[in-house]
């Protein structure tokens, strides 16, 4: 199912939209990689953080650094395993602690965010193995895959869609949903809207992303159905929701993604948001849409659970 939103876009998406062309799209130069993670840890300190009822428990998750989050709202049977995005070379739990506990409330779930190893230090496969690591250590604690879902977003979104392809071919069993918001899932780098795209995208730089892809592959091939989602066999993968922005340049890797899995009968839902940068879900203390995207979430994830 393929739906594309309707409705007026709202004026703080507007200013959304405005403040990440002119402040983060514009540079004079080409940052390092050390400039990137240091923006990033910047970033973090002034990224709000979760209300006073939420907990955030640090663990060890099968020998991944991973921090519990729970809320109010979560129940113990009830886990979602989070990944997150950064192109494989950056970001943290920590960097999305204003959003990880909303996912957690809108499941009605613990949510396992996961530090999982990152590019050019630890290339493919050490996020995809991390990512299992993590994932086994839940089923070895009791928790019931028919009340696990996986939740990933950019680089975290085609993380889980590998992750699903790597369990199902080894026999593991799958959670019962998959939610990838603005996924990558060809780094191959094939989408026609990288190049379509390229100037209305408010957020990414379609330049940085062969870069991205190289640090993160070291060598391996785009194709590998392991590091590119899109290139394996979607037979038997769990209900799939897939999020992206009209104007993203990664919109191919969620549409093709989405007629992919519904070709090998798949479920899936595909929503595509008018104007909305990538990931937006991780405005939430800004944006309407945001809030609106994540409850989305909740209801698919819940609805999902309740099937099963």
């Amino acid at each position: 199912m393929i739906i594309v939103r309707r409705g007026r876009v709202s004026l703080r998406a507007k200013v959304a939209r405005v403040g990440l062309r002119w402040f983060i799209r514009p540079r004079l130069h080409q940052p390092t990689l050390k400039d990137e993670r240091r923006a990033s840890r910047a970033l973090d300190a002034l990224i709000p953080r979760p209300p006073r009822s939420t907990r955030t428990i640090a663990v060890d998750a099968g020998g991944v650094k991973a921090n519990w989050i729970v809320t109010p709202q979560s129940k113990e049977e009830h886990c979602v395993l989070f990944l997150h995005g950064g192109g494989y070379r950056t970001g943290s739990p920590s960097t999305y602690r204003h959003f990880t506990w909303r996912i957690a409330s809108a499941t009605g779930a613990r949510l396992l965010a996961i530090d999982y190893r990152l590019a050019p230090e630890h290339p493919f496969p050490a996020a995809l193995d991390d990512a299992i690591s993590s994932y086994r250590w839940l089923l070895a604690r009791g928790v019931d895959p028919r009340r696990l879902a996986v939740v990933g977003d950019s680089a975290g979104g085609g993380l889980a869609l590998a992750l699903m392809l790597k369990l199902r071919d080894g026999g593991i069993p799958l959670p019962v949903a998959v939610v990838a918001l603005s996924p990558w899932t060809d780094l191959a780098l094939t989408g026609a809207a990288l190049k379509r795209n390229a100037r209305a995208d408010p957020m990414l730089n379609a330049d940085d992303v062969p870069r991205f892809a190289a640090d993160y592959l070291g060598g391996s091939d785009p194709h590998n159905p392991y590091a590119s989602p899109l290139y394996g066999d979607l037979r038997g993968l769990p209900p799939t929701l897939l999020h992206v922005g009209s104007d993203e340049i990664l919109l191919d890797d969620a549409v093709r993604m989405a007629r992919k899995l519904q070709r090998a009968n798949c479920y899936v839902e595909l929503e595509i948001w008018p104007k909305m940068p990538h990931v937006w879900h991780a405005m939430a203390p800004f944006l309407p849409e945001a809030r609106f995207a994540i409850a989305r979430i909740g209801t698919f994830v819940t609805k999902a659970c309740r099937q099963n």
